[in-house]
């Protein structure tokens, strides 16, 4: 899969992936930039396809299919400005490498954080920690709760710690 600029969200159909979309979106209404949003998948993440039954493992293409569709309900319930131009991607395989990989083209990778509330609250989830470490272009970190970005956007190889 290859973007050609604008901003990439990593969604996972969660509520701080929700947020970071919807901060995301803020950004590319005020920039004209395309807004990318992805889901990485497997079939032990994928929502079950409207072909599964009992004893029968659908084709992949119908897991692919289950994923579009709910990440385009998820798109379509954020409320997106309709001047916003979205594209939502599905790509089979691990998510830290699927969205490094996107975001080669990327001129901002935008994700959701994860924690357990309290003092976990504030550190990353692990897929956030690859991605701000690993990641090709600069990676904004949406804190679930706050609609707000983390303090700080690490560039490519820059300390964050």
């Amino acid at each position: 899969m290859t973007i050609d600029g604008g901003v990439l969200v990593g969604h996972d159909g969660s509520a701080g992936a929700q947020e970071a979309l919807v901060w995301a979106a803020g950004l590319v209404g005020r920039t004209g930039l395309p807004l990318h949003v992805l889901r990485a998948w497997s079939l032990t993440t994928a929502p079950r396809p409207s072909t599964w039954e009992p004893g029968y493992v659908p084709p992949l293409e119908d897991s692919e299919q289950a994923v579009r569709d709910d990440l385009e309900r998820c798109v379509a319930a954020a409320g997106l400005d309709p001047a916003v131009r979205v594209r939502t991607h599905a790509v089979h395989g691990p998510v830290a490498r699927v969205l490094v990989q996107a975001a080669g083209g990327a001129d901002l990778l935008v994700v959701g954080a994860r924690g357990g509330g309290g003092f976990a609250g504030l550190l990353l989830g692990s897929t956030s920690d690859q991605l701000v470490h690993h990641a090709p272009c600069p990676v904004t970190v949406v804190r679930t709760g706050t609609g707000r970005p983390l303090s700080w956007t690490a560039a490519p190889g820059e300390a964050t710690a």
